[in-house]
């Protein structure tokens, strides 16, 4: 699964480039603060195996206003680091390595 490269930013970590992306619209439930924000990381060239960041608040867009917050780079980078601690190898094709934070390690959403 590759992420489309339209809307999708570039970052490095530890000398690496990749590429993350929130995707454009909410889906159904997403909109309706059922189903947490995501995002998605994968390496810049040639992407292999991609990471799945499930984060513990809505999407700012969603239609209740129910407590969201932004996707920083800093988070993105934190994400990576920790996903490659974890074992994800994004250079080997294969299934998503998924990560999920939880409120507890993550400072407060700012609005």
């Amino acid at each position: 699964m590759a992420l489309p490269k339209k809307g999708s930013r570039f970052i490095t970590v530890s000398g690496v480039a990749y590429r993350w992306r929130v995707r454009h619209k909410p889906t159904y439930d997403q909109g309706n603060g059922w189903s947490p924000m995501t995002f998605a990381v994968e390496l810049a060239e040639k992407p292999g195996n991609v990471l799945l960041v499930t984060l513990p608040y809505a999407r700012p867009d969603n239609w209740l206003l129910e407590q969201s917050m932004s996707v920083r780079p800093a988070l993105v980078a934190q994400c990576i680091r920790r996903a490659i601690s974890e074992g994800w190898a994004s250079h080997r094709t294969g299934s998503a390595h998924r990560l999920e934070l939880t409120r507890a390690e993550l400072s407060p959403p700012h609005p």
